[in-house]
């Protein structure tokens, strides 16, 4: 209908000017070059083949009522087959230029209004909120802007495929299975659109669009739309962290709290304790008693000790003292200071250079050694020995506790230097805090040094605790 119409308009234009110019008289050059004009309006605004009809029809009435003899067709005249050539020709050239142009014109057009929808969306999705699931709030922001039947998100993170607009009861896992499968495209049947959402190498997600789309618009879309869903898990993960982080520092504060709060009553029953042997004789139970309130006192006191240096290290308060430290003296002060730890273990000393020294803070030092070889007392074999080792390696000074007892699983070797954690062997084995290791992990990273730990059932476990030589040998 819409082609019958733009010819008969067309038509009438002709039948116009060949009134007019009939009536006026005209010339037949005049005639032509109006009818000419006509038939390439028709081809700019209508196309090729209502210009042509055109072109046919001026080119009868230019015949019939300008040329001799004047209301006689003779299409043998050679100034018919120019006429209409020229006709024809000037129709076929307009009406492709004239469809180029508006065709390059609609590119540009829907070329600006995808960069325009791109540009919207992706100011959009830096304004999405992350601490609720991203592919819903997606789904929408694309379904709303780009105006598309409908569009579905699978992530890969989370496991849900999130959809908005009307899909098809068998088309819900498009999305799910675009990622699975591996497999990209478009189905042009049902106008869907695939895409895989990738993050460096790794595809993340997939996107599905139902609706006329560009391949290009849906690449860019498929991008936008795997950076916002990588921001997101980053997000959560920075979250984590910092939950973490705050409740590490919380937890750190209660037990520097109460770590302070146990020194004074224990500091009164260390006192009372200790006047109980000056009150009078007292019965061998009663010496028991007070031996082991003595001990257990003891105890609590070095645990309190230990806890509030580690909250010391913890918040990074701790002053490091940097004194030259003789390695085989600190071994020999350690091993007298806390010989009750290892009570009637043999333990083995192998110090390769009797004047090793390094520079560090000895009271740190002391309080990681005197841990590693608690340790090893608390989880080695009886009648096994305990092995201290120290030795140069490159640029470091290498400090090492052996001791024969159950392998640590592998998967614990670096939580065990987390605060309070302990493996679940050790729960069984013997009584612990999970504090000890944590506070040597911090003495050492005090001292820009590390630690790690080997363990085999076989070979034994061994700790090692490494620090920078920035000492010298003695002279």
């Amino acid at each position: 209908m819409q082609f019958l119409g733009e010819s008969l308009a067309g038509c009438w234009v002709v039948a116009l000017i060949t009134f007019v110019g009939y009536v006026l008289r005209f010339d037949s050059a005049s005639v032509g070059f109006l009818l000419l004009l006509d038939a390439v309006s028709v081809a700019i605004l209508c196309g090729f083949w209502q210009a042509t009809i055109v072109s046919i029809l001026a080119c009868a009435c230019l015949d019939y009522f300008f040329y001799q003899p004047v209301l006689t067709f003779g299409v043998s005249d050679p100034r018919d087959w120019v006429a209409l050539g020229a006709f024809e020709i000037s129709a076929l050239v307009v009406s492709r230029v004239s469809s180029r142009e508006q065709r390059s014109s609609l590119e540009a057009t829907l070329n600006r209004t995808a960069m325009e929808q791109l540009y919207e969306l992706s100011r959009s999705t830096l304004l999405i909120n992350l601490h609720h699931p991203p592919g819903p709030q997606l789904t929408q922001l694309i379904h709303h802007i780009f105006e598309v039947e409908a569009v579905a998100i699978y992530d890969d993170s989370s496991g849900q495929c999130d959809m908005a607009g009307a899909w098809e009861k068998d088309e819900m896992e498009l999305a799910k299975e675009c990622f699975l499968v591996r497999t990209e495209g478009m189905d042009a049947m049902t106008q869907t659109t695939r895409r895989q959402l990738r993050s460096g190498p790794s595809v993340v997600g997939a996107l599905a669009i139902r609706g006329k789309i560009d391949p290009l618009v849906a690449d860019a879309l498929a991008s936008l739309a795997a950076i916002t869903l990588d921001r997101s898990v980053s997000f959560e993960k920075e979250n984590r962290i910092e939950a973490a982080h705050q409740a590490e520092r919380l937890r750190a504060a209660v037990l520097d709290s109460l770590a302070h709060a146990f020194k004074t009553p224990l500091t009164a029953i260390h006192t009372a304790n200790a006047g109980l042997s000056e009150v009078g004789p007292l019965n061998p139970a009663q010496k028991q008693l007070v031996s082991l309130v003595e001990q257990e006192s003891s105890e609590l006191s070095q645990l309190s000790s230990k806890l509030l240096q580690t909250a010391k290290l913890d918040a990074e308060e701790v002053n490091l003292e940097k004194d030259e430290i003789v390695v085989a003296e600190l071994v020999s002060k350690v091993l007298e200071k806390h010989s009750a730890y290892l009570e009637s273990r043999e333990v083995e000393v192998a110090v390769a250079d009797p004047d090793l020294t390094i520079r560090g803070d000895g009271e740190l030092l002391s309080t990681a050694l005197t841990q590693f070889l608690d340790n090893a007392a608390k989880y080695s074999f009886k009648n096994t020995v305990i092995k201290i080792e120290a030795r140069e390696s490159h640029s470091e000074v290498l400090i090492s506790v052996h001791n024969f007892g159950p392998a640590i699983p592998i998967f614990d070797r670096e939580r065990i230097f987390q605060r309070f954690y302990r493996s679940e062997g050790s729960k069984q084995q013997a009584a612990g805090t999970g504090i000890g290791l944590s506070t040597v992990k911090m003495a050492a990273d005090a001292h820009k040094g590390h630690v790690w730990v080997i363990s085999d059932a076989d070979e034994g476990t061994t700790f090692f605790l490494a620090l920078p030589q920035n000492g010298r040998k003695r002279q």
